[in-house]
């Protein structure tokens, strides 16, 4: 079982991933260029918060076109676990792996604090360890985080079961229906705004982040057996 972790320039949050996996689950994680082509040996692919090339343009908009996101998309359409936080949620969009956009906060303030967010499904391979309707407690830290779609798109998120977190109790950024993570139809790519990288140990404030990474290993065990 092995997890690759993406770094673009402008990424912070991958040393977030790679010791959340590595050092508190104690999974294999191997830190993954933003050049590299080949994503043949790896189980699942996640994708970091940060500032991918300075967010230039629109967040996410330029590292979609790196050298890996071909990989990862090809990785994606195989059924393989592609998971993106924060600024990897904007790369999955701008990508076309997620629909929707992510705008800027509706305070155009930059967001930095722990948010109440509620699990909307454990029909997931990302929730399977969660009780449905169990309310998190998650870092967020974002200046956009305004997850918008139309209004054929957001039936379809409905209908599909697909909008997978929402923020419970107020909405830090004003995002549509209060959206905190949505996945794709197929249910194999996950884009969430709050850092459940940054909540693995009650110790530093919560540990509800630390089942979605279980979640992910206990659906790769399954598929291994």
């Amino acid at each position: 079982m092995k997890f690759g972790v993406l770094v673009f320039p402008g990424s912070n949050c991958d040393i977030d991933l790679y010791s959340a996996i590595k050092d508190i689950l104690g999974k294999e994680a191997t830190y993954v260029s933003h050049l590299t082509t080949d994503l043949s040996g790896f189980d699942a692919i996640l994708i970091p918060g940060g500032f991918s090339y300075g967010d230039y343009l629109r967040c996410g908009a330029v590292a979609r076109f790196s050298d890996v996101m071909s990989s990862v998309i090809n990785f994606a359409k195989e059924g393989k676990p592609v998971f993106g936080t924060c600024n990897g949620f904007q790369i999955l969009t701008e990508a076309g792996l997620l629909p929707g956009v992510l705008l800027k906060n509706d305070s155009l303030k930059f967001v930095c604090r722990t948010q109440k967010v509620k699990v909307n499904t454990t029909k997931s391979l990302f929730t399977s360890c969660y009780e449905e309707n169990e309310i998190l407690e998650l870092p967020i830290a974002h200046g956009e985080g305004n997850y918008y779609c139309d209004e054929q798109t957001l039936d379809e998120l409905k209908k599909n079961n697909q909008i997978i977190f929402t923020y419970e109790d107020d909405n830090p950024n004003g995002s549509l229906e209060n959206i905190a993570g949505i996945s794709n139809k197929e249910g194999n790519v996950l884009g969430m705004m709050p850092h459940p990288e940054r909540a693995m140990e009650s110790l530093l404030g919560s540990d509800s982040g630390k089942r979605l990474f279980e979640s992910m290993i206990d659906y790769l065990r399954k598929v291994a057996n």
